[in-house]
């Protein structure tokens, strides 16, 4: 399964590391050479190492292993609007969006690569009015199915913490009452589900096996949002 992909290099978590402690443009551009080396192309594998099993998993995905504007996400933070200006993201992250999306707002696979912080997720992250009230909709009309698929044993086993509920509505969106037994899940702003992994299991041989599994666990609830914004 590996299709070329030997694994995360040490100095992958290392050149992020550093990075965090001299996240400024000399710097990087000192290491820029390393960056490529290091993260960049053991990235691009990665994402080409996945493109047939995902493909398996749902056609409707897409594994794209280009350095720039594929799966991979840029490693330079937007700063315009941020009091935070370190101009470096100080981990690596994949996307493999819905073929019909075109920004992180689409519904996709998640991949954060970070030192100590490795995870996994999927579902559609913030999405725009029109798309989260068709979300919305297709949960209070199916509420049954929606609850079978979040309530399955291997579902909750693989993701104990269930969908992410930071950031939610204090008060029903408009159209619900506190009353209706989805409430809240229609409460949501993202429907999002993660997994945690250690920097160890990222470099373990089993990582794609473990990334892919937890990908097919996840299936039935992307599907689910999938069919709502069609």
């Amino acid at each position: 399964m590996n299709h070329g992909f030997i694994g995360f290099p040490k100095d992958f978590f290392a050149f992020f590391r550093e990075l965090k402690a001299h996240n400024e443009r000399s710097w990087f551009e000192a290491n820029k050479e390393r960056f490529r080396d290091s993260v960049q192309a053991p990235m691009s594998e990665f994402i080409a190492a996945m493109a047939p099993p995902l493909a398996k998993l749902s056609k409707e995905f897409i594994a794209d292993p280009r350095p720039h504007g594929g799966s991979m996400f840029r490693i330079y933070r937007d700063v315009r609007f941020s009091k935070d200006k370190r101009p470096y993201k100080e981990h690596g992250a994949v996307q493999f969006r819905h073929r019909l999306g075109r920004d992180v707002h689409a519904p996709g696979f998640y991949v954060h690569l970070g030192p100590k912080e490795v995870f996994f997720g999927g579902g559609l992250w913030m999405p725009l009015a029109p798309e989260l009230n068709k979300v919305r909709q297709e949960i209070d009309y199916n509420f049954a199915e929606w609850t079978k698929i979040i309530g399955d044993r291997n579902f909750k086993k693989v993701f104990q913490d269930g969908l992410e509920k930071e950031d939610m509505l204090s008060r029903p969106p408009k159209g619900y009452d506190d009353e209706n037994p989805a409430i809240e899940f229609l409460k949501l702003k993202s429907f999002i589900v993660t997994r945690t992994f250690t920097d160890a299991e990222l470099q373990a041989k089993s990582f794609l096996k473990e990334l892919l599994k937890t990908f097919e666990v996840m299936g039935d609830f992307v599907h689910f949002i999938n069919r709502s914004l069609e």
